[in-house]
């Protein structure tokens, strides 16, 4: 998705969600969101007034979302931290394994799903563990789980910083301004 700006360049939708980031968060909490990535990562400054970077996937629109979703939950604490501190078990996880992975995943897909909606953008879960045939497990569960999380925040209202990007990225791409108009129906996550 192209559009062209008012010098004639095209501008990413990708270059517009790293334009929004910054201007809510570039001067008050230090932090940038940057594409190009091989892999995501949150890599907190390590030099004085060096900047925070919040790098999100080569230039995937909806990688950048859900780095963003774990980073508006994240702490003060967590975000002193290489990728907040969090574990990461690549594919091939176990049951029990996978149980864990979701229940972390659950608060930060629910706001993912905001953005999306922000962004009009497709939301789609990830439980990010391939079988070996290259199937995805069942993800109803988790599925109902993101659902009741976002009508949660729904109701008690998005944290701060969500909050806050949510409606400058309304603003920038179109989105519904009110969050009482969102539905979050796990069936339409299949």
């Amino acid at each position: 998705m192209q559009e062209a700006n008012p010098a004639g360049a095209s501008v990413s939708a990708c270059d517009r969600l790293e334009m929004a980031f910054a201007r809510c968060f570039a001067r008050s909490e230090s932090t940038l969101l940057v594409g190009g990535a091989d892999e995501p990562l949150y890599q907190p400054a390590t030099t004085k007034g060096a900047p925070n970077l919040l790098y999100y996937r080569e230039d995937y629109f909806a990688s950048a979302l859900h780095e963003i979703a774990h980073w508006c939950i994240a702490g003060v604490d967590r975000r002193q931290q290489v990728d907040f501190g969090y574990w990461y078990a690549p594919e091939g996880r176990n049951a029990a394994q996978q149980r864990a992975f979701e229940a972390v995943e659950v608060k930060p897909q629910a706001l993912e799903w905001f953005f999306s909606l922000a962004c009009r953008h497709r939301f789609r879960v990830s439980v990010d563990n391939f079988g070996p045939q290259g199937d995805l497990p069942d993800t109803s569960f988790f599925r109902q789980q993101v659902a009741a999380r976002a009508r949660a925040y729904q109701a008690a209202g998005l944290p701060q910083r969500a909050g806050q990007l949510y409606r400058v990225l309304a603003h920038e791409f179109g989105g519904p301004g009110s969050l009482d108009s969102l539905r979050f129906n796990a069936a339409d996550l299949a």
